[in-house]
């Protein structure tokens, strides 16, 4: 399976959206939108737009690890949707690499990736780990990864989640970052 459909269908979105009511009459489809920097994504809940993207061995005092580097994505999120909606930093991946490999993916460092618990953000420029968004609320902040070192071109994915658990379409977002 494609590592952009599985990864961001199982942890992206799934707890953010679970506990919005009727969901499912929504687009419902498998679709999938593609954009660039400065391209509004519109989903079935949120539009959002990665503004620009840099990567740096160092972010506001937290260093890589050892063979990574971090991707700072600037990133604009809005709620269409008719009432205030959960928000997760989760609701963004990272990918890399070749489309068959499954594991060429990073969710935000506000939290462990192996257990999911939150880790305090290194910066106030930063999404929370988790925020609510009232209607037509717009929220502009970081999203910051440890990927690998030696990758050059990266995208950031969205997919939407119903409360009945079920998934939509998927989103994605390419760019090659700056390197700073």
């Amino acid at each position: 399976m494609n590592k952009r459909v599985k990864a961001v269908g199982i942890l992206a979105a799934a707890a953010a959206l679970l506990g919005l009511a009727g969901c499912g009459m929504f687009g419902g489809g498998k679709g999938t939108t593609e954009g660039r920097i400065g391209d509004t994504i519109k989903t079935d809940f949120y539009d959002f737009t990665v503004n620009s993207a840099y990567l740096c061995g160092e972010f506001e005092g937290r260093a890589a690890s050892e063979g990574t580097e971090l991707l700072v994505v600037d990133v604009t999120v809005k709620n269409t949707f008719h009432e205030t909606i959960p928000m997760s930093d989760w609701d963004f991946q990272a990918q890399w690499g070749e489309d068959d490999d499954d594991e060429a993916y990073a969710f935000p460092i506000t939290s462990d990736p192996e257990t999911g618990e939150e880790i305090p953000a290194v910066s106030e420029e930063q999404l929370p780990y988790e925020y609510e968004l009232g209607v037509d609320e717009v929220r502009e902040g970081l999203l910051v990864y440890e990927v690998p070192e030696g990758y050059r071109d990266f995208s950031v994915s969205a997919q939407d989640t119903y409360a009945d658990g079920t998934t939509g379409n998927t989103y994605f977002v390419y760019f090659t970052p700056e390197q700073q």
